[in-house]
């Protein structure tokens, strides 16, 4: 098969994307264009006035919270993710009982798992009656509705992300390798950073995308576990399509959002590039 026919094959999925896909990002570009309608919706003309509104003192600290937040979810899910991926690849005839482990929040609605954090972090909560029967606080601790939270919420939601791609990489590790550098004297820490780390880092920085990309848009967690005290850059964008209704600045900040994740993914295909011609 050359690769003539091979293209006539992802036309049809080519078409489904751009149908879907495409063709609403081109009218979200241009919502970002227009003005607000009084009564919400848009109205033709051209400004820019949407994408000047960002550099709002208060719309910029919103847009520097999302920021920080996710990439410190993103390092926690790599933190955690790694060494649990390390433990699936070496587990044997265990690993397909852990990989299914994984994948099981999967099997639940998103929605019911952060109801789920809501239960175990609101104030008659199973962490808070835990450490109050145990006599260890007196008062209920203010879990709930703070940025901790949100934090904790991203770091449970997308960690599965951050496992299975380090996982693919760790699982194809030469065991070998180890050897011979323990056999040149290598200890465990070296062995880790020197061989290890830079045979996975390919889905290390996989991982990190497929919690970074997500985590930026997020608004669901926020909303629910943050409450109006930790507004996101996604909590922002869904307001000012539905109580705000102004359409022009919910576009121009989803275009935002958009060109930041194209910028993370364009920086991982170079990367990979590079990694893959010095090899």
């Amino acid at each position: 098969m050359n690769s003539r026919s091979g293209w006539r094959f992802t036309l049809p999925g080519l078409a489904w994307l751009l149908l879907w896909g495409g063709v609403p990002l081109l009218i979200v570009v241009a919502y970002s264009l227009m003005e607000r309608s009084i009564y919400g919706g848009v109205e033709r003309g051209f400004t820019l006035d949407a994408y000047a509104q960002l550099l709002d003192p208060l719309y910029l600290g919103i847009i520097a919270r999302t920021l920080l937040l996710s990439l410190i979810a993103t390092l926690g899910c790599l933190l955690i993710g790694f060494p649990m991926a390390y433990v699936i690849a070496r587990s044997g005839r265990w690993r397909r009982w852990l990989l299914l482990l994984v994948v099981l929040p999967f099997w639940t609605s998103f929605l019911v798992r952060t109801y789920a954090m809501i239960f175990l972090l609101r104030d008659t909560g199973l962490i808070n009656s835990t450490l109050m029967s145990l006599g260890i606080i007196d008062a209920p601790l203010d879990l709930l509705y703070t940025p901790g939270a949100v934090l904790a919420g991203l770091i449970y939601g997308f960690l599965p992300f951050a496992i299975l791609p380090i996982y693919a990489s760790l699982e194809k590790l030469d065991p070998t390798l180890l050897e011979a550098a323990e056999m040149l004297g290598a200890r465990p820490a070296t062995r880790f950073w020197r061989v290890t780390l830079p045979l996975a880092m390919p889905g290390v920085v996989a991982g990190g995308l497929l919690v970074l990309i997500p985590a930026l848009g997020s608004f669901l967690t926020p909303d629910l576990l943050g409450g109006a005290k930790t507004t996101l850059l996604g909590n922002l964008i869904q307001n000012q399509f539905t109580t705000g209704r102004d359409w022009p600045f919910g576009a121009a900040a989803s275009v935002l959002l958009l060109v930041g994740t194209f910028i993370a993914l364009v920086w991982h295909l170079k990367r990979s590039d590079a990694e893959g011609e010095s090899a």
